[in-house]
């Protein structure tokens, strides 16, 4: 199987505020023709750094794909180093200036000299265009060795990659096909999924099966190789299938699709409704089921009841019972769940009271304590939970397991 890596350029990759996209659309790409992406970097604009990396990665891979710095400023820096990296001269291409300043020309402007830079070429690639913008890519194959280089923007290299690049990587690539399915488990950690995985999926060495660890949920990988589709996919779903009848009502997604969706799916096959109450999630879990499109059909309305008194005013719930049991407790979710489901007339009613710190935790109930109600045609009850994590996770933990409760009573165990 052919190897590649994904160079992403550019100092702004580098900060809280944007993230690596391309790469992540790129691999899946060239996966799908049975390219294994090995390694994926982000190199800011630091030319030294960057004829490195080039170079490096040109010597571990058969393929090399960089996004980014193909603009006309200072800083766009890919041209020149990439192609020191690979010694080589950079070309000047009349064609390309005059074609720059046509385009300007159609904008009503006139084209900035420093948009010249973009008309330089590395010697011996073929130029791709980019009608989506001003910046040309490039394809060359150096030592046997393939190197493409694409402009930044999705815009533009998505549709650049698709017409030019990607066919000519089939060609090399070869019959080869890979087919993934990825199945979603809640309710068990990382090492006991694995348990139970292990001595399933190792039986077929040649698929690649990783499990992995999210913020509420264990996720199994799966990845077939085969010359055809059709064989690959087969291999990936008969695994798939062995690993989900292993983990039982564990796995809520064997198709890779979110809880919400899981959920929404079975209320609309059984022509039911659902309304939330929430207080530490803080309309959480309404935000996660209106994300969906069509969740008008099944999820009717929300309250966020923050405070006792709104427990009380919105939902009825007994001030006795605050008193008595506290906000953070059975029988307050209980009655949360049940109020709202009187108040919507929904099928099923679930609520969410609980800590989700930093403070207000106490020996008895710690930060991280949970309490979900629920509320439907098999009565009125809840579970109490304690989640690890900070105030963010602990808060989506608590939509998670939610959800994941609501699915139980909907006969999805």
């Amino acid at each position: 199987m052919l190897t590649a890596e994904i160079i992403a350029i550019g100092s702004e990759l580098l900060t809280p505020e944007k993230t690596d996209t391309n790469s992540l659309w790129l691999t899946a790409r060239l996966n799908e023709i049975g390219i294994d992406v090995k390694l994926k970097t982000i190199v800011g604009d630091d030319g030294a750094r960057l004829e490195e990396t080039v170079r490096d990665a040109m010597r571990r891979s058969d393929i090399v794909i960089t996004t980014g710095g193909l603009g006309p400023t200072e800083d766009d820096i890919t041209r020149v180093f990439t192609a020191k990296a690979v010694g080589r001269e950079l070309v000047y291409h009349d064609d390309i200036e005059q074609h720059l300043r046509e385009r300007f020309k159609a904008w009503g402007r006139e084209m900035p000299e420093i948009n010249k830079r973009q008309a330089y070429v590395i010697d011996g690639s073929e130029i791709l265009p980019n009608p989506n913008g001003s910046a040309v890519g490039m394809f060359a194959e150096f030592d046997g060795k393939i190197l493409a280089i694409l402009p930044g923007p999705p815009r533009e290299n998505q549709p650049m990659f698709n017409e030019h690049v990607l066919p000519k990587l089939k060609a090399v690539a070869g019959e080869v096909y890979v087919r993934r399915r990825l199945l979603r488990v809640s309710g068990k950690g990382e090492s006991a999924v694995d348990e139970i995985a292990a001595p399933i999926y190792t039986a077929y060495p040649d698929v690649q099966t990783s499990i992995l660890f999210n913020k509420s949920e264990v996720e199994i990988h799966v990845a077939a190789t085969a010359e055809q589709p059709e064989q690959a996919q087969l291999i990936a779903d008969e695994l798939a299938e062995k690993l989900a009848e292993a983990l039982g009502n564990a796995v809520f997604s064997a198709h890779g699709e979110s809880m919400e969706e899981v959920v929404g799916k079975r209320l609309i096959e059984l022509g039911q409704t659902v309304a939330v109450a929430e207080s530490c999630t803080g309309g959480l879990i309404g935000s996660r089921f209106t994300d969906v499109p069509g969740s008008s059909a099944y999820f009717l309305e929300g309250a966020i009841t923050y405070s006792n008194e709104a427990k009380t005013r919105a939902l009825g719930v007994d001030p006795a019972i605050i008193a008595e049991h506290g906000a953070v407790s059975s029988e307050c979710a209980e009655a949360m769940a049940k109020g709202m489901r009187d108040i919507a007339g929904t099928d099923h009613a679930i609520s969410v009271t609980g800590i989700a710190g930093p403070d207000g935790g106490c020996d008895e109930k710690p930060v991280g304590t949970v309490f979900i109600g629920y509320s439907g045609p098999r009565g009125t009850k809840s579970v109490k939970i304690v989640l690890p994590g900070d105030r963010y996770l602990v808060r989506w933990r608590a939509s998670q397991a939610a959800l994941d409760y609501l699915r139980r009573q909907l006969g999805m165990a």
